[in-house]
């Protein structure tokens, strides 16, 4: 079985998105200084590297992320690979075999890249899905939809009807991905927010298990 880890690794150098509270992770114990344990403390926005983002994101009063359906963050999943293009449309995505289409889609672009030459910058012009796009996807009842950048939606975009689309028919969005190491194929995902009561959004440890 080859198991994939599409995940970020958290670190002071991971890129977030601009106005998000710095990362850091510090000591509150050392055994070191003689103390009896190691014990940290993490600091981060929930937004920051592999993340899920639940309906309350970007619509009040909805469901946050501890209502989100597991099943829908588990099973098959298509990575489709988008190169060379600075966003994604519904002509894009309609091109995607039929047969190849399963509940969850994962969009592997030009962003898998950045992660290794970028370092802790914030790139704009990341490849996203258009919101025409986004009506494609929930006409096509996607329960997920992932990219390997900060967010699904491109950053020119102000009005979030890309987020509003898919949030609205409850789709789970999976943003911060690295598919380096994933080629365009059938896979299982295993993707497990964690259990935030109240939040909008929860980190993620996302995986993908070779068919």
């Amino acid at each position: 079985m080859q198991i994939i880890d599409i995940t970020l690794p958290l670190s002071p150098n991971i890129p977030i998105w601009r106005g998000t509270p710095p990362y850091s992770l510090s000591k509150s114990s050392s055994i070191a200084e003689g103390k009896r344990t190691n014990d940290s403390v993490l600091y981060m926005g929930l937004h920051t590297g592999t993340h899920v983002d639940a309906p309350n994101h970007c619509l009040d009063g909805t469901a946050n992320v501890d209502s989100l359906c597991l099943a829908d963050c588990m099973g098959e999943a298509s990575v489709v690979e988008f190169l060379n293009c600075s966003q994604i449309t519904a002509a894009m995505l309609a091109t995607i075999p039929p047969h190849f289409l399963k509940p969850r889609l994962l969009l592997k672009t030009d962003n898998s890249a950045r992660w290794q030459t970028e370092g802790n910058q914030f790139y704009e012009n990341f490849t996203a899905i258009t919101p025409d796009a986004a009506q494609w996807i929930a006409d096509h009842q996607i329960r997920l939809i992932g990219i390997d950048y900060l967010s699904i939606q491109l950053f020119a975009d102000k009005d979030m009807q890309t987020h509003w689309t898919l949030l609205d028919k409850s789709i789970v969005i999976l943003e911060g991905l690295d598919l380096t190491n994933a080629t365009t194929g059938i896979y299982d995902l295993i993707c497990l927010p964690l259990l935030i009561k109240g939040a909008e959004a929860a980190p993620a440890r996302a995986v993908l298990v070779k068919k």
